[in-house]
């Protein structure tokens, strides 16, 4: 439970939900197929490195698997079907994403993917700037929860 307390900790930077059409054991496959195909590339491990990121390589039985390693984060909690918590630091940043799967009615399911991020300093000031004021972080995650659902529905 210690690290929920510092996930709490940390300003809430923003959410982004979708209703699926797909129980929540679909939904939960195709968030982790998402976030492997999304953070295992080898972009990600360029990006990871650039930014000194705490968590640089792919390492654990899987992306929804808590202990596991993605390039740049951490799963912290995992409760298949229900909550995935992944957190990472670098130096500009320390961080945490949040995913949420709730019932949304018969065959439906809420995927909820919530930021919460501290920018220390004038550098994390200016890669805030950078990564979330210009509306990028969103787009990722909006994008991020849309493969999600059109894998999940899929099935």
């Amino acid at each position: 439970m210690e690290v929920l307390v510092e996930i709490t900790a940390l300003p809430r930077v923003d959410e982004h939900t979708t209703i699926v059409t797909a129980e929540a054991a679909d939904v939960w496959r195709g968030l982790g197929e998402t976030l492997d195909r999304s953070f295992t590339r080898p972009g990600s491990a360029r990006y990871a490195r650039l930014v000194g990121a705490t968590d640089r390589t792919a390492s654990g039985p899987g992306p929804l698997a808590e202990g596991s390693t993605l390039h740049g984060f951490r799963v912290a909690e995992a409760v298949t079907g229900r909550r995935l918590v992944l957190v990472g630091g670098h130096r500009f940043s320390s961080f945490a994403l949040v995913f949420r799967l709730d019932e949304a009615g018969p065959g439906r399911t809420r995927l909820c993917a919530e930021t919460r991020a501290a920018f220390p300093g004038r550098a994390g000031g200016l890669y805030r700037g950078l990564v979330i004021g210009t509306g990028g972080h969103g787009l990722v995650v909006r994008r991020m929860l849309a493969s999600a659902r059109r894998r999940a529905e899929r099935r």
